[in-house]
């Protein structure tokens, strides 16, 4: 039987996601340079070549990317079961990592974030904002949030909000100045504030839908970012029109300080779900969040 240790093997797999000895070394508690021998150790061992190291990065081999597909959802798995243990404790306990946009927390998380960390006192959520794609299993997260269409049917997805839609808006300063369109097609006449989700992803295109023919608007501006609250802002402070959530926007709408405009071009999207890979087992923790934060429409009224 071959002696190589699992501690060995739990070491690889953390050079091999993390792609850098010092970040796997600081993830496991030890010396990049210890963690470098344990590696050459560990490639004598077995006789293959499992990391390809340059001056700048290092990477899995192919003979190290099939040893890693292979283990490390093993290991992934023990984590799973050892958390699994909380079950013998009187409250579930841990730390959960989640990734997702700011005006998901804004909208459908913050109102019961409260609430949750008084009932479940030993959890500690840490939410890391991200409007990409991120492969949550690659990156470790726990699980991410996104819209429904958006995520990948090998995921269980649990709905944590109602359908919502866009809404084009804009502060009274800025429509003393421009002329309010009447169709979409008018916004590139338009100072608009945009999106760009991923840094290396196009601008979004802004979408319309009006007896059901679906298109798409490249608004221009001179102002862009990469998150929804400051594209709100940006409305707010009259630099343009923006294109967020309706919901977001419906505090200013009401007390006046943004004003709505081709609502009746604004189609409804899904509405937004935490997903997170098909496992076996989840822990106590995460479990309880998930069931703190799953949408329930609310019923009818009785009829009196």
């Amino acid at each position: 039987m071959n002696p190589t240790k699992t501690d060995d093997l739990q070491a690889f797999v953390a050079v091999a996601r993390e792609q850098s000895f010092t970040k796997a070394a600081a993830r496991l508690g030890v010396t990049p340079s210890a963690l470098s021998h344990t590696m050459r150790a560990l490639e004598a061992r077995l006789g293959v070549r499992l990391l390809a190291r340059t001056t700048r990065n290092v990477a899995p081999t192919a003979a190290g990317e099939r040893l890693l597909r292979s283990i490390g959802p093993l290991f992934d798995q023990i984590g799973i079961e050892l958390d699994a243990l909380g079950e013998l404790r009187d409250k579930p306990a841990g730390t959960l990592r989640i990734t997702c946009s700011d005006d998901a927390i804004e909208l459908y998380l913050r109102p019961r974030l409260g609430r949750f960390l008084a009932d479940f006192p030993d959890i500690t959520l840490e939410f890391v904002i991200d409007y990409g794609f991120t492969n949550i299993v690659e990156q470790r997260f726990d699980a991410g949030i996104r819209l429904g269409e958006a995520i990948s049917k090998d995921m269980i997805a649990v709905r944590i909000s109602p359908d919502w839609r866009l809404a084009v808006v804009g502060a009274p300063a800025y429509f003393k100045r421009a002329t309010p369109p009447a169709t979409p097609h008018e916004l590139t006449r338009h100072s608009c504030v945009n999106i760009r989700h991923r840094p290396s992803g196009a601008i979004y295109a802004w979408e319309f839908e009006k007896d059901g023919h679906a298109f798409s608007v490249k608004a221009e501006g001179q102002l862009v970012f990469n998150s929804t609250m400051h594209v709100l802002n940006g409305a707010l402070d009259g630099i343009g029109l923006a294109y967020v959530p309706q919901q977001l926007a419906a505090p200013y709408l009401a007390d006046g300080r943004l004003q709505e405009v081709l609502a009746d071009w604004c189609p409804y999207f899904e509405g937004f779900h935490l997903y997170y890979p098909n496992r076996r087992q989840t822990s106590p923790a995460f479990a309880a969040f998930v069931e703190a934060f799953r949408y329930r429409q609310a019923l009818p009224a009785p009829a009196p």
